[in-house]
């Protein structure tokens, strides 16, 4: 039986996983800050698993379920949330972030 592959990282899950076990402790630990901090003690907060840099950098950028990368749900999530305390209606989605980042990386080309 050929050893599955992370969704988040593309390394090997194990037998019957389909997360490996560093990208399980990053998941854990954004739905664990999610709504709760900035981004900077987000991503201190990340740091803090013992993952390296590159792997949760590598896991920021995945987008296992096709609903927008990691980073680009928080991103969205967090721009909501100030947009409501600001008093502005609307909501940004991980595709709407998307959408300006992409736009802003072809611009600054």
């Amino acid at each position: 039986m050929p050893m599955a592959r992370c969704g988040y990282c593309s390394e090997s899950a194990g037998m019957l996983a389909r997360i490996c076990a560093d990208c399980k402790k990053l998941l854990a630990r954004v739905e664990e800050l999610r709504g709760r901090v900035g981004y900077g003690e987000f991503l201190d907060g990340l740091e803090r698993t013992g993952v390296a840099k590159e792997k949760i950098i590598t896991f920021l950028k995945a987008d296992p379920d096709g609903k927008g990368s990691i980073q680009d749900q928080v991103t969205a999530e967090m721009t909501s949330e100030l947009m409501k305390v600001m008093g502005i209606a609307g909501q940004q989605s991980a595709g709407d972030v998307k959408r300006i980042r992409d736009y802003v990386d072809k611009e600054s080309k």
